[in-house]
């Protein structure tokens, strides 16, 4: 009788152990353990592989001109190959250069390639599909008397676009058949340079630049939680297929918004008078910062997204219509007013304390009288605000704005700066002066403190 007893008592204790397991494994679950990764899509995982891959710290915050960003566009480049592509560019993509001061060239690289469309009266027009390939790289600081090198990953910030171009390169791939236009997809170099990549694959890459009927940005769509936005900057042949596509039934649906929540490489394809729109989750607390790490993306969200996306680019690469390019009245006023040149159209550039390289303005003036907002600081934010503006005939800078914000502390410093700046000697064209317009990228970044010093930082 006893050893019955014991027998039972033993086999209600494997029981019990059994399904003390069971539950825990799903309460471990329930709480984000590995095996959650089992439950993925096959778009969830091949955005979890990509995005993993771009943060990875050996490439050090991808900054422009740098080996983890060249790491970055060759990686985007063999997906893209893997994917059906045919590629454009080699596989350490397209090299060009960025001249900063004599003897300082910046080099960066775009990688890009094609489907063809099906339809012979259309497939030799274009619908591109871009995002940024870098982000700020990395931050020394000294933190009780040792260094301290934060690196910043940019997981939304735009590994996440990237992810997301990836992946609606493969669904484009796959159905092919049914796209009458070609779709370009590029990853652009040096964004944060000016959106330089994005200039020079239309300015020296790309010869029939005529023939993009559209361009559609990804940047930043990671955080869906804050909300999915599409910019278009008012055009309405965007705004209509946006607005039709709302009437169908959509995993999601973007927020139409007039104000522009990014800038980023659209701006490129703006000032050359290409439809474009600009689809991202909008910034957040992460922002430019080294908390922009993998775990803050909505994964099931970005599956969402792309199936929209994918489903915009479908409309708008088998349009009937001619899509066709709209001033957008929120567009920055220096591309708008009539007589604004700008600046590297000038036959004589201009010029500050004798020197047309913009470098000059920047060290001369902007850093010399830039001061590290204190909030900044001490929240650690840091990075590059472009700022545009306009160098009147009689020298005098007028109209400035931000034409690519990190953070409003450090916008308003840099509006400052650059409002209060000296004359300059205008630019010419053809010998006459003219009004000129000018892009300043000034960067705001934590340093060790010898270095910290020029911004006013004790």
């Amino acid at each position: 009788m006893r050893n019955m007893e014991r027998s039972l008592c033993k086999a209600a204790a494997v029981c019990c152990a059994v399904l003390s397991c069971l539950v825990s494994h799903a309460q471990y679950v329930n709480e984000g353990d590995p095996y959650m990764d089992l439950y993925d899509s096959e778009t969830v995982s091949a955005f979890k592989k990509h995005v993993s891959y771009i943060t990875s710290a050996q490439f050090e915050g991808r900054k422009p001109g740098s080996e983890g960003e060249k790491a970055v566009a060759e990686y985007v480049g063999s997906c893209l190959k893997e994917y059906g592509v045919e590629m454009l560019t080699p596989d350490e993509g397209e090299v060009f250069g960025i001249s900063r001061t004599p003897g300082d060239t910046l080099t960066s690289r775009n990688v890009y390639g094609f489907i063809q469309g099906y339809d012979r009266s259309l497939n030799g027009r274009y619908i591109v599909i871009g995002a940024r390939l870098d982000n700020l790289g990395t931050n020394v600081m000294t933190v009780d008397g040792r260094e301290v090198t934060q690196i910043y990953a940019g997981a939304n910030g735009n590994a996440s676009g990237l992810a997301m171009m990836l992946e609606l390169a493969r669904m484009v791939s796959t159905n092919s058949l049914i796209f009458r236009r070609s779709v370009i997809f590029v990853g652009f170099g040096a964004s944060t340079e000016t959106f330089a990549g994005a200039w020079y694959f239309l300015n020296r890459s790309f010869s029939d630049r005529n023939l993009i009927d559209a361009m559609v940005n990804l940047d930043m769509v990671g955080t869906g939680e804050n909300g999915f936005y599409a910019y278009t900057a008012s055009n309405s042949d965007l705004n209509s297929i946006i607005a039709m596509l709302s009437g169908q039934l959509q995993p999601v649906y973007p927020e139409l918004r007039s104000d522009e929540l990014y800038p980023s490489d659209h701006r490129a394809f703006y000032s050359a008078g290409i439809p474009s729109v600009h689809f991202t989750t909008g910034q957040y607390s992460g922002h430019n910062t080294p908390r922009d790490t993998e775990d803050i993306i909505d994964y099931g969200m970005m599956e969402r997204e792309l199936e929209y996306v994918y489903n915009f680019v479908l409309e708008l690469a088998n349009t009937d219509r001619d899509i066709a390019f709209v001033n957008s009245p929120e567009k920055n006023s220096v591309a708008e007013e009539d007589g604004v040149v700008a600046y590297y159209d000038c036959d004589q550039r201009p010029m500050f304390l004798n020197s047309a390289d913009p470098r000059q303005f920047l060290e001369k003036w902007v850093y010399q009288y830039l001061r590290y907002p204190p909030e900044a600081v001490r929240d650690g934010i840091q990075g590059t605000v472009q700022v545009n503006f306009i160098i009147d005939k009689d020298g005098k800078v007028r109209d400035v704005s931000i034409a690519k914000s990190v953070d409003p502390l450090l916008d308003e410093e840099a509006l400052r700066v650059i409002s209060a700046s000296p004359k300059w000697r205008p630019g010419r064209l053809r010998g006459e002066k003219v009004r000129t317009s000018m892009t300043i990228p000034v960067e705001f970044r934590l340093e060790k403190k010898s270095e910290r010093r020029k911004f006013g930082i004790r």
